[in-house]
């Protein structure tokens, strides 16, 4: 099959949503929506909740690890991948959207087939092999634990199993008389309570990397010949071959596969959607995954190493480089958006959509009155489409409402999505956080933030726990304090750090052997005060802070596990 390659201007976000729709309706096939990040792939999934509200969508999250990493990905998001390729490799019935983002798509997976094999299935009345349901569970990636508290987790008690499958919001309950699946149910983690029965129970594997004899043995051989004989210095190797989890593993997941696919491998039919600026983006991403790379090899290089050994992967291993890319959307229909809009030509197409209005000049007049000049917009508006007004919360909607009636627009409805609509001349409210507007030939929608600016309904942050800390004041320079994803540290002041042009205020850390790390000051939720006033610093990049965590866990586990005993 040949591939069509398109390039839709006019497709501002927001707009961007209702195209996906119309792709999906017109060639009766799965779309697959590379986003450029995750506010984008966020963005996306609210926007489609609004124009098609009844689409089945699903989502392919990326790692949360950078590549080369000495950690894995969260737990839940390895949870939210595998069911999702679980889901993908034993058939979605009807059309959907999968939504996924460039770091995601860039990054190649275990195979449809190996996915697919890797399923285990039981129904209340029917056998269950204890023995062989608990080598599943290790085989695929769950960690055995006293009590099940997230995806992935597996406890045994007796005749009593407990589960936490991915991508489920609660685990589930065995109950086994002798070799027969007497009760299946739903529970509650925090209080152990049913909340749920069941008949049936499917289990995906929790994560890309499968610890059966297979692959651990391909494992083994693939390192040898990659990097020669294995030293009692390598944890990662002696982990793997004694059938053990070991933190960052999945960053080898070439080497425990005969095979990797790609995400588009996993819907040959489909039509592939990408985020405008994708190519930058991709570019930027390869780039990061090379210098990774190469800091991890010049690492080797060194001889007075005081940390463990870290021999990487070559890079196309598990990732797409643009040869990769290109190979990989070899047979799709491929349509690349672009807000802007485009001339025409051969495939060009224009979809009609353009940035909406923004009253950013009338708020800095202190004389004009906002809302009276959007009252007058959406008159005009009204003439020529339908006018939809979106705010980001029902409080908002209610405000917004009263204040457009003060000003004499009192015929506005309350819509819960685009099937409400009308035609033009109706005006309507919906709850869409939506950051900008847009105009098409049927329709205008003005974002509250067009109106009111960004500060006004920007999402306020969560409340974070009171031991986190809240503004720099309250550190000193000589203060300990502990990052979550790098252990304990030096803080030694504020300073300013240049990054693509632009300064940025930064905490400045400093870890053993003097390595630095500059911290921005809006993410300082990430560290804690340091309990004691003297300490060992961590090594920055180090394995000892993620030992210390797994170790901690495992002691909270055994904890609760008593209590609830």
């Amino acid at each position: 099959m040949t591939a069509d390659r398109i390039l839709l201007g006019g497709a501002p976000e927001g707009f961007d949503a209702e195209l996906l729709r119309r792709e999906m309706a017109k060639r009766s096939a799965p779309v697959i929506h590379v986003a450029r990040d995750d506010k984008r792939l966020e963005a996306m999934r609210t926007a489609l909740s609004f124009f098609a509200p009844d689409l089945v969508v699903l989502t392919l999250p990326a790692w949360d690890c950078l590549p080369y990493d000495r950690v894995s990905p969260n737990p839940e998001i390895l949870a939210r991948r595998m069911a999702t390729l679980a889901a993908l490799a034993q058939g979605v019935p009807g059309n959907f959207v999968l939504l996924t983002t460039l770091n995601a798509a860039m990054q190649k997976l275990p195979a449809r087939a190996t996915v697919g094999a890797a399923s285990f299935t039981a129904h209340v009345g029917g056998q269950v092999d204890e023995e062989a349901l608990r080598q599943y569970l290790a085989r695929m990636g769950y960690s055995p634990s006293p009590t099940v508290t997230e995806p992935g987790d597996f406890a045994v008690r007796g005749g009593i199993i407990d589960i936490f499958p991915p991508g489920e919001a609660e685990p589930v309950r065995l109950d086994l008389f002798g070799d027969v699946l007497d009760g299946l149910r739903n529970f509650d983690p925090a209080t152990q309570r049913t909340t749920g029965k069941l008949d049936r129970l499917e289990l995906a594997p929790a994560s890309e990397v499968i610890l059966d004899e297979a692959s651990v043995a391909r494992f083994r051989q693939t390192y040898r010949i990659e990097f020669g004989a294995a030293g009692s210095d390598d944890p990662l190797y002696e982990a793997v071959s004694a059938h053990r989890k070991h933190q960052g593993m999945e960053h080898w997941l070439g080497f425990f596969h005969d095979r990797l696919e790609t995400v588009f491998d996993y819907l040959p039919e489909a039509s592939v959607m990408l985020d405008d600026h994708s190519d930058a983006v991709r570019a930027a991403r390869w780039d990061t995954i090379a210098d990774q790379y190469d800091n991890r090899v010049e690492a080797m290089k060194t001889k007075s190493r005081v940390d463990t050994v870290y021999k990487p992967a070559a890079p196309d291993l598990l990732y797409l480089d643009d040869a990769g890319w290109n190979a990989a959307l070899t047979g799709h229909r491929v349509v690349q958006l672009s807000p802007l809009q485009q001339p025409p030509g051969p495939g060009v197409v224009d979809a009609g959509g353009r940035a909406g209005r923004s009253f950013s000049l009338e708020r800095q007049q202190p004389d004009t009155n906002i809302f009276k000049v959007l009252r007058d917009h959406v008159q005009t508006e009204r003439k020529a489409r339908s006018v939809v007004l979106a705010s980001w919360s029902e409080g908002a909607r209610e405000r917004l409402k009263g204040l457009l009636a003060e000003h004499g627009l009192t015929d506005v409805a309350e819509i819960p999505d685009a099937r409400a609509l009308g035609g033009k001349g109706q005006v309507a409210l919906a709850i869409w956080p939506l950051e900008a507007g847009f105009v098409t030939p049927d329709l205008c929608v003005i974002s509250e933030q067009d109106v009111l600016g960004e500060r006004l309904v920007r999402a306020t942050r969560k409340r974070r726990p009171e031991n986190f800390l809240t503004e720099t004041q309250s550190l000193s320079p000589g203060d300990l304090v502990v990052h979550v994803d790098h252990g304990v540290g030096r803080y030694n002041g504020l300073e300013t750090v240049t990054a693509m042009g632009a300064p940025h205020e930064c905490l400045a850390l400093e870890y053993a052997g003097g390595d630095k790390l500059f911290l921005p000051v809006e993410n300082i939720e990430l560290l804690s005060r340091y309990g004691h006033e003297e300490g060992l610093l961590d090594k920055l990049g180090g394995g000892a802070w993620q030992a210390k965590k797994a170790r901690l866990k495992q002691r909270i586990r055994e904890m609760a596990d008593k209590l609830i005993r």
